[in-house]
């Protein structure tokens, strides 16, 4: 949701050769770890609603494994740094993967959102938009 900030992944030397090729896509999904998390919460309230909802229908840091996960648009890459946008983690976030997203594997279509149905149809943030089908994500870049 936070379209607008921007940030940096920095790679250990190590792992930059794997970046090679990731240059030619236009966003990327990083997997990282909720590191500033220590609490276990089996439910939670999301903040786009007043009542508590299970963890796992929810985007929150207090899992029981504490694994987050978000799309991001690679801006660039030089050497062993990306440039992203949409950034919605902390500094020093510790990243466990980067994984190229494409909408023929990652996009669904046709989907149910459950309980946020009623916050995404009419009554979303401003902050928010709604990519309903793959004419819509192309729409938007």
């Amino acid at each position: 949701m936070a379209t607008d900030t921007s940030g940096t992944v920095k790679v250990f030397p190590e792992y930059k050769e794997g970046l090679r090729d990731l240059d030619g896509f236009s966003h990327v999904i990083l997997v990282y770890y909720f590191h500033r998390s220590k609490n276990v919460k089996l439910t939670a309230k999301p903040y786009m609603d007043n009542c508590q909802r299970g963890i796992f229908s929810i985007r929150s840091p207090h899992r029981p494994n504490h694994i987050g996960m978000t799309l991001v648009e690679l801006v660039k890459i030089d050497d062993d740094t990306l440039y992203i946008k949409g950034v919605d983690m902390v500094n020093e976030t510790p990243l466990l993967d980067i994984k190229p997203y494409s909408p023929s594997f990652d996009m669904a279509v046709e989907v149910k959102t459950g309980w946020m149905e009623q916050f995404l149809n009419g009554k979303r943030s401003k902050r928010m938009t709604i990519v309903n089908s793959e004419e819509d994500w192309l729409h938007l870049k």
